[in-house]
């Protein structure tokens, strides 16, 4: 339920349904200046900091282009969307800092709903590639394009947010291999095979249906071989298991879940089961780990609370009624200990080579306990130390491991392209 109300959040502000954050999601979470306030009591928080100094995050999905594209201050334009003041949604250049944030794929995120095949998923697309684009050009004192994991070292080293970019929806390419080409050549290093919504040729995991497909059609394994020839990572967040296997048997190269968790801790078809994180240490992929609350744990409503509705509303609430009541009565929420579960799951089945972080802010409202914006990576860091994690795994937890995931896919396409 939580990734279909996401979902629908997420459309587009000239369709339809458009995409509304909740005020409560919002303002729960870190202040800017609280993880410096939690080091002065916190030996492990002090540590994190101290770590997060010298070995920032790379993390997997940030939706800040889509934010940028719908917030009223913006609408789609980057000039008038703050972030070297505060921003109004979850993402800028302070709270980057404060969060430890060296490293982000940017996600141009698209919907696949009818309503935006209506308005023209290659438009919309390319639409979302430009403000990407335009957003790192216009700070580049703060953020530096990559399109390698050389420039991703170079950008570190010079202090900028190394900034790549990953789509969102492989509806994009309208079935066709040449848009596919034309979105690599313009910055795309990753492509998520599908958002929530089934393709003509991959199955999505929220698909209602028996999966139609068994995974992938003869084109969705075309479409991961050219991803491997061009040098562009597979990513199976939002897939179906069906469709995450049959990848992994068709890839050369290693994939990555840009923002998922594990579904052994928490049962939503958004996450990723044991048999598949089996699998990642033969092909080398990472899952990085999702902060989507829903993701992490079972966030509904209580029995008691449920009692409470009933007894203060009825049995058939109006939503406006619902939403004050669940505002203060809000429901149990995840924590960072949450996140820091599903990592340790995913470690344990997968390994310590096979974890990163894909926080997705500004993607979500549903976020854990102090960690409402991009701040709030600290938090996730000083339970693993905790928990007795060394500087060594925690350097690969940061961005260690996604970064050999590019430099493996860059060489696959390399040697692919010596065989020709």
């Amino acid at each position: 339920m939580v990734a279909r109300i996401r979902n629908t959040n997420r459309l587009a502000p000239r369709f339809p349904i458009c995409r509304a954050k909740t005020a409560a999601g919002l303002v729960v979470g870190l202040a800017l200046a609280a993880p410096a306030l939690h080091a002065q009591q916190d030996p492990a928080m002090e540590r994190a900091l101290r770590f997060l100094a010298t070995r920032p995050i790379i993390d997997g999905h940030n939706d800040l282009p889509w934010e940028i594209r719908n917030n009223p201050l913006s609408r789609m334009d980057v000039a008038k969307y703050p972030l070297r003041t505060r921003a109004p949604g979850q993402t800028d250049f302070a709270r980057l800092k404060a969060g430890g944030v060296g490293g982000q794929f940017w996600s141009v995120y698209i919907p696949g709903e009818d309503s935006a095949k209506q308005y023209g998923y290659a438009k919309m697309q390319l639409e979302q590639l430009d403000i990407a684009r335009r957003m790192i050009a216009r700070y580049p004192d703060e953020l530096q394009l990559c399109l390698s994991a050389d420039d991703v070292e170079r950008a570190r080293r010079a202090g900028r947010v190394a900034s790549l970019i990953g789509m969102e929806g492989g509806h994009a390419i309208e079935n066709s291999l040449a848009l596919l080409r034309m979105y690599y050549a313009l910055g795309a290093r990753y492509m998520t095979l599908t958002h929530n919504v089934t393709l003509d040729w991959a199955d999505a995991a929220l698909d209602d249906h028996t999966p139609p497909h068994g995974g992938l059609t003869d084109f969705g394994r075309d479409v991961v071989r050219e991803m491997n020839r061009l040098g562009m990572i597979v990513d199976l967040s939002h897939v179906a298991p069906s469709t995450m296997s049959a990848a992994l048997d068709v890839t050369a190269a290693p994939v990555m879940f840009s923002h998922s968790s594990a579904r052994a801790l928490m049962d939503v078809p958004r996450d990723v089961p044991d048999s598949i994180l089996a699998r990642l240490p033969k092909n080398g992929g990472v899952v990085m780990v999702t902060f989507v609350s829903g993701f992490l744990r079972d966030i509904s409503p209580t029995a008691e609370q449920r009692r409470m509705i009933r007894d203060s509303l009825g049995d058939h609430p109006d939503s406006a009624a619902l939403v004050a009541f669940r505002r203060r009565h809000p429901p149990p929420n995840a924590t960072p200990r949450d996140v820091a579960d599903h990592i340790e799951h995913i470690r344990k089945v997968a390994g310590i080579d096979h974890i990163g972080l894909g926080g997705d802010y500004d993607g979500t409202s549903e976020l854990p306990e102090g960690m409402s914006d991009v701040s709030g990576y600290p938090l996730v860091f000083a339970e693993l130390i905790r928990r007795g994690w060394s500087d060594a795994d925690l350097r690969k937890l940061a961005g260690e491991n996604i970064l050999r995931v590019l430099r493996e896919v860059e060489s696959v396409r390399d040697r692919l392209s010596r065989a020709q």
